[in-house]
C-alpha cells in the first residue's frame, strides 16, 4: 500500500510543480518518488503475506511492481528535451505516466476482481490520453482513438466475465472463487463462458493474438516514449495480472481453459513473427515483436508448476530491458533522421559505435540467442511446457523463433555491414545510463539468471 500511496502522491506533486512551470524540478522529483517507492518493495521483501482488503502485498507482487518500477525510471530518464520540443505543459506527461503506474502496481496486487478491474482501468484510461496527447498530430489522435474503442470493447468482456464468475459463486475474492472451484461437486454452467470472456478481455490487454489488431497501428502513433512505457511496463502489468487469475484462483480449471489458451498462444506466435517479417518500420516491427512476446509469455499458464511465476518474472524483465533500449536507439534515431525506418539504422556503428553495440545486444536479447536474458527466458518457457511433452508445440514456438532471427539480425546488417549518411549521432548522458544500465542486466541475467530466478 505505501508503494501505491508514494506513486500517487508523487504525481500529484510533479503536476502541482507544473503549475509553477518548475519544469526543470520534475525528473528529480519524480526519480526521487520512484527510488522512495522501490525502497518500500525492498523493504517490504520476504515478509509474510500482507492483505489490504482486496490487495495482497506478498513476493508476487513485490518482484513485479519491482520490474514496473525500474522500467518506469529507465523511461522517465529518457525524457531528457523529448517532451520540451512539443509541449511547454509537460507536468501532465510525467502525472499521466504516474497514475499509470500507480494503476499497474494494483493490477498485480489485487487479490479482488474489482480491484483488478479498478488498476486496469486507471492504467488504462491514463493510457488513452497518453496516446493522443499530441493534438496536433493525426496519427497520435487516430491511435489515441483507436485504443480507446478496442480498450472500450475489451473492458466490456472483462466486465461481462467478473459479471458470470460473480453469479456462480457469490464472490470476486480470488481465494473464495478457488474455494468454490475446489470444494463443488457442480460447476454453476455460467462460470465456464465467464472464464473464456476473462481469458478474452485480459488477452486484448496484453495485445494477444486474435485480440491484437489495436496494437500495431497505437504504438505507431503514439509517440515513441509512450510507446516504450505500453510495450515494456504496461505489458510486464498486464501479465502479472493475466498469471494471478489463471495461474491462482482459476488453476482447478486448467483443464478447461487450456485448450482456447493454447489457440491463443499458436496464433499470437505466428502473427506476430510472420507479420513482422514484411514490416519497413522499425518501431511498427518493434510492435509486431511485442506481439510475439505475448505469446512466448503465454506459454507459462499452458502447464502449470511452481516455477510458471518466476518463469515469467525472468522473461518480463528480459523483454523489458531489451526493448527499452531497442526503443531509446529509435527516439534518438529518429531525432537525427527524422525517419524510423530501417534504412535510418545504416552506418550506426560508424557514427556511434557504443550506440550499435547497445542496440545489438537488444536484438541479440529479443531474438533468444545465448548469453542473453532473452536465451534464458525462452528456454525457461519452452523447458516448462516440455514438462508434460508436448513437443510439437515447442518446435512450433521454436520454429516461429528462427523467423524472429530474420528481422531482428536486419537491424544488427543495417548497423555495422551497410553504408549511411555521415552525420555523427551522439547520446545525452540520460540517455547512456539507460542503454548501459539495461545492457548490463540483459547479459548479467544472461549470464547468471539465478539472481531473481527463485524471487518468488
Amino acid at each position: 500500500m505505501n508503494i501505491i500511496i508514494t506513486i500517487s502522491i508523487t504525481a500529484f506533486i510533479v503536476l502541482y510543480a507544473g503549475l509553477f512551470k518548475a519544469n526543470k524540478a520534475l525528473l528529480p522529483l519524480t526519480v526521487v518518488g520512484l527510488l522512495t517507492a522501490l525502497g518500500f518493495t525492498f523493504c517490504a521483501w520476504n515478509g509474510n503475506a500482507v492483505h489490504f482488503g482486496m490487495m495482497q502485498t506478498d513476493n508476487f507482487a513485490l518482484a513485479f511492481s519491482g520490474i514496473c518500477i525500474i522500467g518506469t525510471l529507465l523511461i522517465f530518464l529518457l525524457t531528457q528535451n523529448y517532451f520540451h520540443a512539443k509541449s511547454d505543459n509537460i507536468a501532465e506527461y510525467y502525472t499521466l505516466i504516474l497514475f499509470a503506474l500507480a494503476g499497474m502496481i494494483m493490477m498485480v496486487s489485487y487479490k479482488n476482481m474489482a480491484m483488478l478491474f479498478v488498476g486496469l482501468e486507471i492504467m488504462s484510461v491514463s493510457l488513452y490520453i497518453l496516446a493522443g496527447i499530441r493534438k496536433k498530430d493525426f496519427a497520435s489522435n487516430e491511435a489515441s482513438l483507436k485504443y480507446f474503442l478496442m480498450g472500450a470493447f475489451s473492458t466490456g468482456f472483462l466486465l461481462f466475465g467478473i459479471t458470470l464468475i460473480y453469479g456462480a459463486t457469490g464472490s470476486f475474492d480470488l481465494d473464495k472463487i478457488q474455494a468454490y472451484l475446489v470444494n463443488s461437486q457442480t460447476i454453476s454452467p455460467i462460470f465456464y463462458p465467464g472464464v473464456i470472456l476473462m481469458m478474452i478481455g485480459l488477452s486484448f490487454k496484453v495485445g494477444a493474438a486474435p485480440f491484437h489488431f489495436w496494437t500495431p497501428d497505437v504504438y505507431e502513433g503514439a509517440p515513441s516514449l509512450i510507446t516504450t512505457f505500453m510495450s515494456t511496463v504496461v505489458k510486464t502489468a498486464g501479465f502479472a495480472a493475466f498469471l494471478r487469475l489463471f495461474a491462482g484462483a482459476l488453476a482447478p480449471l486448467h483443464d478447461f481453459w487450456v485448450a482456447p489458451l493454447m489457440v491463443i498462444v499458436c496464433l499470437t506466435l505466428f502473427i506476430g513473427n510472420v507479420t513482422a517479417l514484411f514490416q519497413k518500420n522499425f518501431k511498427r516491427m518493434l510492435a509486431y515483436s511485442s506481439i510475439s512476446h505475448a505469446g512466448y509469455l503465454l506459454f507459462s499458464l499452458i502447464v502449470l508448476t511452481k516455477n510458471s511465476e518466476n518463469n515469467v518474472l525472468v522473461y518480463a524483465a528480459a523483454y523489458t530491458f531489451a526493448s527499452i533500449i531497442a526503443f531509446a536507439v529509435l527516439i534518438l534515431v529518429k531525432q537525427k533522421t527524422g525517419s524510423d525506418s530501417f534504412e535510418s539504422f545504416n552506418g550506426l556503428a560508424k557514427r556511434n559505435p557504443l550506440i550499435a553495440l547497445c542496440l545489438t545486444v537488444a536484438m541479440l536479447s529479443l531474438a533468444g540467442i545465448p548469453l542473453t536474458a532473452g536465451f534464458i527466458g525462452k528456454y525457461l518457457m519452452f523447458l516448462n511446457v516440455m514438462t508434460e511433452y508436448k513437443t510439437l508445440l515447442v518446435a512450433f514456438a521454436i520454429l516461429n523463433a528462427l523467423v524472429g532471427f530474420y528481422y531482428y539480425f536486419r537491424v544488427i546488417v543495417a548497423m555495422w555491414f551497410k553504408d549511411g549518411a555521415e552525420t555523427e549521432l551522439s547520446a545525452p548522458a540520460q540517455y547512456k545510463v539507460v542503454l548501459l544500465v539495461s545492457v548490463a542486466i540483459t547479459l548479467i541475467l544472461g549470464i547468471y539468471p539465478a539472481i531473481i530466478l527463485n524471487l518468488i
